[in-house]
């Protein structure tokens, strides 16, 4: 179990502390675990909203955003503001886009993009409330956290050394493949046809988003790992919210 918990602690704000590091295969076996994560995450959301039912609506929905931020502690919000940054600044450039990344200052554009990111996820959460579609608190976490593995399974990593190239090395990708088959169906028979919708479309943002990482970078890192997440969690809530 050493690599779920590798996985807790990675992708979570929660108290967990691992003697020593982590051989570079357990590492890599962690990225087994980060769906499972997910569902962890999306079950704390859905029973913490049904504390919240009678809730006013607003803060209802307040409330479960901030404990969602605050259960991944910021961590992939992080990575979203450094690829905005990067994107616009890095002219089209590869290497002054991962430069721009590496740098802690937040620009302009990673502020408004976090902005529009917490807004549109604060409507849609609002809207979900509203329409009883609390499962969508299990699919977004869920796929957000599977597409890291997808990610990792079919995109190069482009910076050599560190956590990320141990994690893209040492990734079983067979049983990779048999996790995200085991999350598609899950989805299927937690949501039907909402959870096929969510699947959907959360697919054609996947392969869009890799097919940028691909032509600017010509592969992936942690920081558009951690984008590609909070995007597809927020376009599952609006087009759920929609649908």
């Amino acid at each position: 179990m050493l690599p779920f918990w590798i996985a807790l602690q990675f992708l979570s704000s929660l108290p967990i502390r691992l003697p020593g590091m982590p051989q570079p295969q357990e590492l890599g076996r962690s990225l087994l675990f980060y769906p499972l994560v997910g569902l962890l995450f999306g079950v704390v959301l859905w029973g913490l909203n049904g504390l919240l039912d009678g809730t006013p609506l607003l803060l209802h929905g307040a409330l479960l955003l901030s404990a969602w931020v605050l259960l991944s502690g910021g961590l992939h919000l992080d990575g979203l503001a450094d690829s905005a940054d990067a994107w616009l600044g890095g002219f089209g450039d590869r290497e002054r886009t991962l430069t721009i990344m590496k740098d802690p200052r937040s620009g302009p554009i990673a502020v408004v993009t976090l902005v529009l990111v917490l807004l549109l996820k604060f409507v849609a959460l609002v809207a979900l409330i509203e329409q009883q579609h609390g499962v969508a608190l299990l699919l977004a976490p869920l796929i957000g956290r599977a597409s890291l593995l997808g990610l990792f399974l079919c995109t190069p990593y482009v910076r050599p050394g560190g956590l990320g190239q141990a994690l893209a090395d040492h990734l079983p990708r067979r049983a990779g493949r048999q996790v995200l088959a085991v999350v598609a169906l899950g989805c299927v028979l937690l949501a039907g046809y909402l959870g096929v919708f969510a699947l959907l479309l959360s697919a054609v943002l996947f392969f869009w988003l890799r097919q940028l990482m691909l032509r600017r970078l010509g592969g992936t890192t942690g920081d558009t790992a951690g984008a590609m997440l909070e995007l597809l969690e927020v376009a599952v809530l609006v087009g759920l919210a929609l649908f």
